[in-house]
């Protein structure tokens, strides 16, 4: 099974692959617009071809609605006809970052993929 999972945000969307049972955060997409982020995207599912697709969804906070219709608009751009799953990414993004593995202050995109890893992994029930 080949699945992507991504934690889409406005300024990037971290991505991670699990690949041959094995999961692994990839580089993440840094956004210029939502046409541009969703051709990378699609570009990644027809790369690795994609059977499912996780993407993260905000629980909890003021903003919560307001970025489920934007996570969910963006999905709508991908021509992905597999299984969608979408899951709570509540607090990944701040796990990622007590893990300590990456530079926080940067904004490169690897804590946003490390938060998409960690979805992966809360999915399988790790």
């Amino acid at each position: 099974m080949r699945i992507l999972a991504l934690d889409v945000g406005l300024k990037r969307i971290g991505v991670a692959l699990y690949l041959e049972n094995i999961p692994l955060p990839l580089d993440a997409i840094l956004r210029k617009n939502r046409h541009q982020a969703a051709k990378e995207v699609q570009e990644l599912i027809e790369k690795y071809a994609i059977s499912k697709l996780i993407v993260g969804l905000p629980k909890g906070g003021t903003s919560e609605e307001e970025m489920s219709k934007r996570v969910r608009h963006f999905v709508s751009l991908l021509e992905f006809s597999g299984e969608l799953v979408f899951v709570d990414e509540a607090y990944t993004s701040k796990e990622a970052q007590s893990l300590g593995v990456v530079n926080s202050r940067k904004k490169d995109g690897k804590l946003d993929s490390l938060a998409a890893l960690i979805m992966l992994r809360g999915y399988f029930g790790g």
